[in-house]
Formats: structure tokens, C-alpha cells, sequence
């Protein structure tokens, strides 16, 4: 039995069922996940400044330590995302919680330009296996009627988790500027070491709850045949005692559809839709997200002297546009469902084109200018209240949508590979094209990039408004409840 087919009895009940407590745990457990993910990417933005002091790294390397975690989120979305289907979401848990604390520990304790990037790209793998274990508890453990709302709202953590990575480095430059007034030395040396040793903390937090979480999905363990551990996840899931019997498990008659049908006449429109505007989002979004402090004090901030208050003032920026993250998200679950994803995608990527245009038009005037100030909070301002409330919820929702269940799976696999693919771009092309072309032409050119995404969304759109989140499914086998 495909792991994408669900038995119907199990389904409806599932779909009558109200939000239970281990719902909102699992939900809870996927959004801080997703919370971490968005700390751990975003901080690195903020300790920059210092690992390019402390270990004298050039454009290539700072785009190279950017990027490690990146990376390695691409090979572990590829690689322990289809191990888990064969071994078992609870067995990956425990192992990805303990790559996800020993991998954070390092990037604190790196010695080096190499050891550095090393622990960095398998911290990477881990939020990289995350993503498929988190995904797939939600939307099995879930009301279809709840699905969507309730993936863009654990998506949103990002957001939450950038936050608290730029409050954290605010805080921990301000320690050091208070013991060290006179001396950038020792925060040239520690400060980004406490910044990432923050990380552990909250790696440690997570896997503590990770822990104390073992249910397995039932869908999973009916895919695979064992009615009986099945019937135990879904009586603690739906909080009343059922017991499924082998022969009330049915399959759908579906599509003998394969991975290589991705590539197919009948699926291809789907398949770039799903990946190439989500690609160009996380050139955009990783190259701009990741080094948002640096831009915010190369724009705004260069009449600071001295690295602290620079640095500082840069991520007080960046913690005050993080909250606009999460009010694009937010406005993504209000409007998702009366204007579509196409719609909100479309709309978004235009309005974070508009967002780099006035960016790039600020370094046109006086940098410590009014109106060189006010382009900047506009322009980042609107990329990203429209990032968050359009592509970067949307690409995700649309990469599950638009394909039929039997290759949804690897449909929404490939597109986040190739997406993580435009996150290295980004990351690693961000630095060296800033030094090469200077920043206004970097960030009209990824304008560019913006508009080209929603162009492509707009020939290559499809109809979502009678794609199914369920599972089709026969539902003439009866449910005996106990």
C-alpha cells in the first residue's frame, strides 16, 4: 500500500473529528521545528560581522559559511526524507534530534573556516529531515478542513523564529558592548560564539519535546500493514479507543503514476509551476533573509562608527522588519482561502520587486538622509510583508496542491530540492556580486528575478480551487469502534 493512501474509515473519522490535544501537540512539535529553522538560518545573519573578523574571511567564504546549512538541507530533504518512509517517522525522530543538538554544539565550538562549515551544512541535514516529518504529521494528523490553514500557520514559526534570532543577537551585543565598552576584541572572539550557543539551548528545548512525543502516524502504520499499532496512535490521536481490522482496510484504485511522470506531457506544467518560481523565491528570499542585517547597515547605518554600534543597529533593523514577517504571514491566512494561492502568489512576488526597486533607489541618496532612511524601511518593509503574506506560504501550499496524491509526495519533494537549490544561489551569489557589481545593481537584479517568478506562475498556472488535500479513497469497508 502507497504510504499516500489513506483507508477510508480511518480518513473520515479523522475528518469529523474535532482538534484534539495530541493534534496540538504535533501541531506545537511541527511549528517549533520550523522555529528553529528560521533561527538557526537568520543568526548566522546577524554573527557575521564577527566570524569575518575572527577567522578573515573574504566575499567567498562568508558566502560559503551562509550557505553550509542551506546545503545541507538539500541533501537531507533528499536523502533521510525517503528513509524515513522505509524505516519510520519515531526511529528519524530520535536520530534527528540528536545530528540537530550535536551539529548546533559544534557551530558554537568551531575552531576553524572548515570545522565551521562542516557542523554548519549537518545542522542543515537535520532541518532538512525536519521538513518531510513535520509536513507529513500535519497533514495526516490533521482535519482536511483544517489542512491548509493549519500548515501556513506552523510554516509562520519561520518568521517567529527569525524574530527571536535577531532579539537574541541584539541581546548578546549589548552584553558584550556593556562588559567590553572600548574593546571589539572579545566580541570579535565570543559574541557569535553565544550567539550560536543560543541555538543549542533551543535545539535542547525541542528535542526534549521531540522525545516525550511517540506517536506515530497511523496513516503510516496502516500503509504498512500493522492494524493493530494503527488502531493504539488513532484511538491517543482522535481521544477515543478504535480498533482497525485488516480487512477494513481498503485502497484506492489510483494512477500507476512514478517519479519519472513528473517530467511527463501531462504533469510537466505542474512540475514547473511547483519548483522554478519557488527556485527563484529562495534566491531571493535566502540571499536578501540571510545578510538582512548586513544591507540594513550598509544602507543605513554606515555613518555608525565602530563595529559594535553598527552591527547592533543593523540587527535592532532587522528585528523591527521580522516583525513584519510575521504580519505577511498572518495576512497569508487571511486571505488564502478567498483569493487562492495563484492570486496571492502573483501579487507577492510583484509587491517584493517593488520592495528591492525602492532599496536600490535609496543608494541613489545621501545615506544619512531622511529619505534614504525611509526607502529602506519601505523597501524592506514591503518585500517582506509580501514575501510572507504571498510566495513564501504559497510555493509551499502549491507544490502538494497540484499534483495527484499518487506522485504528490515526490512532486512536493522535488520542487523544495530545487528551492534549497536557489537558497545556495542566493547565499553563496549574494557577497561576491555585491563586491563585483555594488548593492543597487544586486538588488535590481533580483528584482528582475521577482518578476520573472511571476511571470512564470502566470503561464504556468493551474486550476487549485478542486484540488483535494484527502486522500481519494474506497469508503465501503466499515470502522468497529470499541
Amino acid at each position: 500500500m502507497s504510504l499516500a493512501t489513506l483507508p477510508a474509515d480511518f480518513q473520515q473519522r479523522l475528518d469529523r473529528s474535532a482538534i484534539t490535544r495530541p493534534m496540538v501537540v504535533l501541531w506545537l512539535l511541527a511549528a517549533s521545528l520550523i522555529a528553529l529553522d528560521g533561527f538557526d538560518f537568520f543568526i548566522i545573519g546577524v554573527a557575521l560581522p564577527f566570524l569575518q573578523r575572527d577567522f578573515s574571511l573574504g566575499p567567498a567564504a562568508v558566502g560559503l559559511v551562509a550557505s553550509a546549512a542551506v546545503a545541507g538541507s538539500l541533501v537531507g530533504s533528499l536523502t533521510l526524507g525517503p528513509l524515513t518512509d522505509r524505516v519510520g517517522r519515531q526511529p528519524m525522530l530520535v536520530a534527528d534530534v540528536i545530528l540537530f543538538v550535536v551539529a548546533t554544539a559544534g557551530t558554537a565550538l568551531a575552531w576553524n573556516l572548515t570545522s565551521l562549515v562542516a557542523f554548519r551544512f549537518l545542522v542543515g541535514v537535520a532541518i532538512g529531515a525536519d521538513y518531510p516529518i513535520s509536513v507529513a504529521y500535519i497533514v495526516e494528523n490533521v482535519p482536511t478542513r483544517h489542512r491548509d490553514r493549519l500548515v501556513i500557520g506552523a510554516f509562520s514559526f519561520q518568521a517567529v523564529g527569525a524574530l527571536l534570532g535577531a532579539i537574541a543577537g541584539i541581546l548578546v551585543m549589548q552584553t558584550f558592548n556593556r562588559a567590553y565598552p572600548s574593546n571589539d576584541l572579545m566580541a570579535i572572539h565570543y559574541a557569535w560564539r553565544w550567539m550560536l550557543a543560543i541555538g543549542v539551548v533551543l535545539a535542547i528545548g525541542v528535542a526534549l519535546l521531540r522525545l516525550r512525543v511517540s506517536l506515530e502516524s497511523p496513516a503510516y502504520l496502516l500503509a504498512k500493514g500493522d492494524c493493530g499499532a494503527a488502531s493504539a496512535a488513532a484511538s491517543v490521536l482522535l481521544e477515543q479507543s478504535i480498533t482497525l481490522v485488516p480487512e477494513a482496510v481498503a485502497t484506492a484504485a489510483t494512477p500507476a503514476l512514478s517519479y519519472p511522470d513528473l517530467f511527463a506531457p501531462a504533469y510537466r506544467r505542474q512540475t514547473i509551476l511547483a519548483a522554478v518560481p519557488w527556485f527563484l523565491q529562495d534566491i531571493a528570499t535566502y540571499g536578501v533573509g540571510i545578510f538582512t542585517p548586513v544591507i540594513l547597515g550598509a544602507l543605513a547605518f554606515s555613518q555608525s562608527t565602530g563595529l559594535m554600534p553598527q552591527t547592533l543597529a543593523a540587527a535592532q533593523g532587522s528585528a523591527l522588519v521580522d516583525l513584519f514577517l510575521i504580519g505577511g504571514f498572518l495576512l497569508a491566512l487571511l486571505l488564502v482561502k478567498p483569493l487562492g494561492p495563484i492570486v496571492l502568489q502573483i501579487t507577492g512576488f510583484l509587491g517584493m520587486a517593488v520592495g528591492l526597486g525602492l532599496l536600490a533607489a535609496s543608494t541613489a541618496l545621501p545615506e544619512s538622509s531622511r529619505a534614504a532612511l525611509e526607502l529602506v524601511f519601505e523597501g524592506f518593509l514591503l518585500f517582506n510583508l509580501l514575501m510572507n503574506a504571498g510566495p513564501n506560504a504559497t510555493t509551499f501550499l502549491l507544490s502538494g496542491a497540484v499534483f495527484p496524491a499518487a506522485i504528490r509526495a515526490s512532486g512536493a519533494g522535488l520542487a523544495a530540492a530545487v528551492a534549497k537549490g536557489g537558497a545556495v544561489v542566493g547565499t553563496l551569489g549574494l557577497p561576491v556580486l555585491q563586491q563585483a557589481l555594488g548593492l543597487a545593481p544586486t538588488l535590481v537584479l533580483l528584482a528582475v528575478l521577482c518578476v520573472a517568478a511571476a511571470l512564470v506562475t502566470v503561464a504556468f498556472r493551474v486550476d487549485t480551487a478542486t484540488a483535494k488535500t484527502a486522500e481519494t479513497v474506497d469508503s465501503a469497508s466499515p470502522e468497529r469502534t470499541v
